[in-house]
């Protein structure tokens, strides 16, 4: 017996992707969909009036999902045909139906077919996965929406906002990657029934030149599988552009979660917000004392993969020739289906950090303390001046006392004292009991509160009631 660990197994299945999603992209889905294929096909053909019985279809029902791997297997190490080993396969559990099996199509019926049903329900589980990370984010954005923290531009501090207004930034991203699926999922077209080259040639010629009958078959077996659009034109395939923008959609979820875990990584270092670490956790070999942030890190390894993979798809569709060529098909076995792995993986960490975010308030406060001095100088200057003060001489003295006192902290390591200063200074006396007041973090964040709550209100609730069922999903962490 072979040791199991002699053989490469792929960490998105082993370490990233749920098993729902590894049960989508699995040998028995896909294989049982293109036998659902040919059942529809086969019914779609009997209902124009081809010579195909009621029987033949009942037989081919029976065996729909207890798929002969041995049978296709063998066949296909004969044949180099995966399609038609499944055709054979299919044809000896089915030996009254063999005949209509596959009748008239091409093998990219099933496979291209296929391969757009998985996508639909790929993304549909993503879509849950993105409802259940944009509610626990909005949570944590209502809890916080009042919490002052300084705000940063170019990692430089800047004005302040609060702890919830930042989240809302995460967020916003987020409902902008679930209004994109949701649009690709309506509006994602089936191959449908096109035959070799995309004319439906073997097709007119199975109904005797009746292209009415052609046409209704291709919107049959549209209907048969659940889709409301078709493409009217193809290849062989179907235009690979529909790849394209598929995974475009999942490297919007890329972009978002690595921008969130990005900004996660930079506050950890600050010690002002950290992602989840469990009691017995290690974060160093070497270093004890460390607590890596490894959910933000793979959320940030696996996105940049996703990212890439975008430009995979993109060289595929350019490079489709005339009718169709074999080299996507490689490819796209690896691309589409580790695309889907990869962000299903990534929501899955993203929901784990985003409902164990851990706060520490005393470090935010501290950080803003330690800034907020500077950014009240204009308002401390217009009381002052309001009190009586020249403005000028008022100007030139905060100016004076913020130069030193910014030196003291940079050059001593010391707190920033400015505020003491202006209390010490006599031109300030007038204003020295408002100073506290005029320091308040909270004069400073604008409608960071309110915009919050406006966002959850108008853009989160609504997914809230159409997601009501994907709400309770919690992370499934591997290792």
């Amino acid at each position: 017996m072979s040791d199991p660990h002699d053989t490469y197994v792929s960490p998105l299945a082993e370490r990233n992707a749920t098993p729902e999603m590894l049960r989508l992209f699995s040998p028995n889905v896909k294989f049982r969909t293109w036998r659902k294929l040919w059942i529809a096909l086969a019914e779609a053909e009997k209902e124009l009036g081809l010579d195909i019985t009621a029987e033949q279809i009942k037989e081919l029902r029976r065996h729909q999902d207890d798929i002969n791997y041995d049978v296709a297997e063998k066949r296909e190490a004969e044949v180099r045909h995966d399609v038609m080993a499944h055709v054979h396969a299919f044809g000896v559990q089915c030996p009254a139906a063999r005949p209509i099996i596959h009748l008239g199509a091409t093998s990219c019926y099933v496979t291209d077919n296929t391969d757009l049903i998985i996508m639909r329900e790929a993304m549909r589980l993503l879509c849950n996965r993105l409802a259940g990370v944009i509610d626990r984010l909005a949570d944590f954005a209502m809890r916080y929406k009042d919490l002052p923290c300084l705000g940063f531009t170019h990692f430089q501090p800047a004005q302040p906002t609060t702890v919830g207004k930042r989240a809302c930034l995460w967020l916003q991203d987020f409902v902008l990657d679930l209004e994109e699926l949701e649009h690709r999922i309506k509006r994602l077209p089936f191959r449908g029934v096109k035959g070799t080259v995309g004319t439906q040639a073997s097709f007119l010629e199975l109904f005797k030149g009746d292209a009415d009958k052609v046409e209704k078959l291709d919107r049959l077996v549209c209907e048969k599988m659940g889709f409301a659009n078709k493409l009217d034109i193809t290849g062989q395939t179907y235009t690979r552009k529909i790849d394209w923008q598929v995974l475009q959609g999942l490297s919007g979820i890329a972009q978002s979660a690595s921008k969130m875990a990005n900004d996660i990584r930079l506050l950890a270092n600050l010690k002002e917000i950290e992602e989840p670490f469990e009691k017995q956790q290690i974060g160093s070999s070497a270093m004890a004392y460390k607590r890596n942030p490894m959910r933000c890190e793979r959320i940030c390894g696996l996105s940049r993969f996703i990212i890439s993979n975008v430009q995979n798809a993109a060289h595929t569709a350019s490079v489709q020739w005339l009718e169709r060529t074999l080299d996507d098909s490689s490819n796209r076995r690896l691309s589409i289906s580790e695309s889907f792995l990869a962000a299903d993986g990534v929501l899955n960490l993203c929901l784990s950090v985003s409902q164990g975010l851990v706060v520490y308030e005393k470090v935010i406060k501290a950080h803003l303390d330690r800034e907020l001095p500077f950014m009240a100088t204009e308002a401390i200057l217009m009381a002052a001046v309001q009190a009586g003060g020249d403005r000028q001489e008022l100007h030139e003295r905060i100016r004076t006392h913020s130069q030193e006192a910014a030196r003291r902290v940079k050059e001593e390591g010391k707190d920033n004292d400015l505020l003491q200063r202006l209390a010490a200074d006599p031109a300030f006396a007038r204003v020295k009991g408002q100073l506290p007041a005029l320091t308040d973090a909270r004069q400073f964040i604008g409608l960071a509160p309110r915009q919050v709550e406006r966002f959850v209100s108008e853009k989160v609730e609504p997914i809230r009631k159409r997601y009501q069922d994907a709400l309770d999903q919690n992370a499934q962490l591997k290792v």
